[in-house]
């Protein structure tokens, strides 16, 4: 639950590097998340490229952090491996990506979540970026890093957005 209640997003990143190690664990944390039908649309591209990343601000106009923060992660999304009529893929790299933001916080890193999918000039940038094939959907950057300073906790429960049995 800590790492839930005080995971933020961090935008000023240390002139450290993060382990390989620690990526695999946020990889696998993301690999475990729920997904419908157990579709596991994902697929991830780590970025370490200091120039990849770079090219990535030039697109997604609220990335500035990345040029700090030392990996990226590209959370992207095989929709064909959907059964159903509609698109849960985008659910299941939602809970994908929030899996690696809470487990980032837990092992003391910070992230940002950037949104891609569904901008088109943003889903085209990251496709020519990465050479992504056009039948896979870039879905979300998460920037990765260790914080330049703790953001404190900020208490976000809100008892009026609760409902009990009908609105």
């Amino acid at each position: 639950m800590e790492a839930i209640f005080t995971r933020r997003s961090v935008r000023q990143y240390a002139d450290r590097p993060v382990a390989d190690e620690a990526v695999a664990k946020l990889l696998a944390a993301a690999m475990a998340a729920p997904s419908a039908g157990d579709e596991r649309p994902w697929e991830f591209i780590v970025v370490t490229d200091r120039a990849a990343r770079e090219e990535i601000t030039r697109i997604h106009p609220y990335s500035h952090m990345l040029r700090q923060a030392p990996v990226a992660i590209v959370v992207c999304a095989d929709p064909a491996r959907g059964k159903y009529p509609v698109d849960y893929w985008v659910q299941d790299c939602a809970a994908a990506t929030e899996n690696i933001l809470i487990a980032a916080a837990a092992l003391g890193l910070g992230t940002c979540w950037l949104g891609v999918h569904p901008i088109p000039d943003r889903v085209a940038g990251l496709r020519r970026i990465f050479a992504i094939p056009a039948a896979i959907v870039p879905f979300a950057v998460v920037a990765v890093g260790h914080p330049a300073a703790t953001p404190a906790r900020a208490d976000r429960y809100d008892e009026k957005r609760i409902h009990q049995e009908k609105w």
